[in-house]
């Protein structure tokens, strides 16, 4: 991390090599807490509301309180913020630190909250296209909160990583839930599915954009079911995140994925997302 560059903890903008948790705090010794992460595009926050309302809904299942409001919450971003680049805010919230480790939850206690703001960086292989491999997905059954516990999730990452592959496609009793950070979507016979929302599943912020602009623009779309068999046949397959947006997959378990190629599809979408970006950007300031 940078040098002398601040984040904030606990209402406090210091140094982050300054920035210093307790070792009874809750996120430390159980991972009791949740996250998120908001793109930054011209010093804009992308979608702010609906990463606050995600975050609002972690917060109430695991019955956290929520330490500030929406408001509140915008104005301790900003001065973290470059304008000049394009970053991403990631923020976590903590059940904070009691006085003895004990699984039930600790009375009287506040919250610990940490920030920071770091550049996006360039994902040079984009229109390339990446690898992939399917995966058991073995994780908890509460996928749905966006849990600083990440395990599950990294554990799996790295049977990509060690297969040369970018992300994993996880797959329960079956059928694709998601990436192990990411969403993940398909085009099978001229329509474009991603999984529904249900508990296996966080639901991206990018992921609703994609819908919605695919919507907008006459292409066929769906939320529904994706077995494995069906993604093996698919014409396209996609990754989208916060922060490497829409990733084509070319290839799955060592076999291209249709031609091999990066798809059509693949690319008007990303022409869609990258001018949504910038006109989303200049709407808000």
């Amino acid at each position: 991390m940078t040098k002398n560059k601040k984040v904030f903890l606990n209402g406090e903008y210091i140094d982050a090599d300054k920035a210093n948790v307790s070792v009874m705090d809750r996120g430390f010794l159980f991972g009791d807490g949740i996250y998120e992460v908001i793109p930054v595009y011209q010093g804009s926050l992308f979608r702010f509301d609906a990463h606050l309302e995600r975050l609002e809904n972690s917060l109430n299942l695991t019955r956290i309180e929520n330490p500030y409001s929406r408001d509140e919450w915008r104005e301790i971003m900003l001065p973290l913020i470059d304008a000049t680049k394009d970053q991403y805010i990631y923020f976590q919230v903590t059940r904070g630190a009691a006085e003895k480790r004990d699984h039930a939850f600790p009375i009287g206690v506040k919250p610990t909250v940490f920030m920071m703001c770091n550049d996006i960086a360039p994902f040079n292989d984009k229109e390339k296209g990446v690898k992939a491999i399917s995966v058991e997905d073995n994780r908890w059954s509460a996928c749905n909160i966006k849990a600083i516990a990440l395990l599950g999730n990294i554990l799996l990452r790295q049977q990509a990583v060690e297969n040369d592959c970018a992300e994993a496609i996880l797959v329960r009793e079956g059928y694709v839930t998601e990436g192990s950070a990411s969403n993940v979507f398909a085009v099978i016979d001229g329509i474009l599915i991603t999984p529904p929302k249900n508990n296996f599943i966080l639901a991206g912020i990018t992921r609703d954009v994609i819908l919605e602009l695919a919507a907008a623009n006459n292409i066929p779309c769906a939320e529904d079911i994706i077995s494995l068999d069906a993604l093996k046949m698919a014409n396209e397959i996609w990754f989208a995140s916060s922060t490497r947006e829409i990733l084509p997959v070319i290839e799955l378990d060592g076999q291209p994925v249709a031609n091999g190629q990066v798809g059509q599809l693949w690319h008007q979408m990303n022409n869609l997302l990258q001018a949504y970006k910038m006109t989303y950007a200049t709407s808000e300031k």
